[in-house]
């Protein structure tokens, strides 16, 4: 499926958007990010099975990421409020296209997270929705038998991190900045978000009130269930729908993607609902 290509400069970045073409004039629209280190490139077929539903989308790289420039290096110091306030430059940047139309914000695995911390931050004007798609908080107390091992990898991630000067992408979630990592570390370590630019990240996500489908994938073992139900419990003035996808075939946190027509129709339920 072909996609329009273009760029936006902000606060040193250079940030690649894909926009699909509308599925209809006037259809719903969904603004999707992707997960850590994952390139929006990579959602073709995702995009194309929610064209397939009549929803039209958009899809941004996240800093450093994919078309995104420049990539993280030493010295690279943005972590979670910077990826946030990304969120707000592509919708300034698109929102001649999502003017008079659904809107669903959504999200895979740290796209997630920064969807709801996104709207916990500038509020729900604008957006009829929020996906959460495989994603979580990856609380290491919530992976039960797994707990001590991703309690280790995340401290082992983030000495990496720190020494190195940031993360070059050794077999996890592409190459980051040392903020990223430092703030995905807080939340394994701790369940909860740190502060961003100063704001009570817990807090403001409970001001969140419109209606959310919450979907975790079988076969999913970085974002289970029970780190879904963990972000979930954070969004107490939402309306949420869970859900678990089990796709026509084996999938995982990122193959899901390629066998996801049943989930797209999904989706285009809970827009029609809204």
């Amino acid at each position: 499926m072909t996609f329009e290509q273009i760029h936006l400069d902000h606060d040193g970045q250079r940030l690649g958007v894909h926009l699909y073409p509308d599925a209809s004039p006037d259809g719903p629209v969904v603004v999707f990010l992707p997960a850590m280190g994952v390139p929006a490139g990579y959602y073709r077929p995702w995009a194309a099975a929610l064209a397939r539903q009549g929803l039209s989308v958009v899809i941004p790289d996240l800093r450093g990421t994919g078309s995104s420039r420049p990539r993280p290096v030493r010295g690279s110091r943005h972590g979670l409020a910077e990826l946030v306030g990304d969120v707000q430059l592509v919708f300034d940047a698109v929102a001649g296209r999502l003017a008079g139309r659904k809107v669903l914000l959504a999200g895979h695995s740290l796209g997630g997270q920064l969807a709801s911390l996104h709207l916990s931050r500038v509020g729900t004007a604008g957006v009829d929705g929020l996906l959460l798609l495989a994603t979580g908080l990856p609380y290491y107390r919530v992976y039960k038998q797994r707990r001590l091992g991703v309690l280790a990898f995340s401290h082992t991630i983030y000495a990496g991190a720190s020494l190195i000067g940031y993360w070059p992408g050794w077999g996890f979630a592409g190459r980051q900045s040392r903020g990223v990592i430092r703030d995905w570390a807080y939340t394994s370590r701790h369940g909860r978000f740190p502060r961003l630019a100063g704001v009570d990240a817990e807090a403001a996500l409970a001001t969140v009130d419109l209606p959310v489908l919450a979907v975790s994938v079988a076969g999913d073992h970085f974002t289970p269930s029970s780190t879904l139900e963990h972000l979930v419990g954070k969004l107490s003035g939402a309306r949420v729908t869970r859900t678990h996808y089990r796709a026509p075939e084996r999938v995982d946190h990122f193959t899901w993607v390629r066998a996801a027509d049943p989930l797209a129709a999904q989706v285009a339920r809970f827009v029609d609902d809204l």
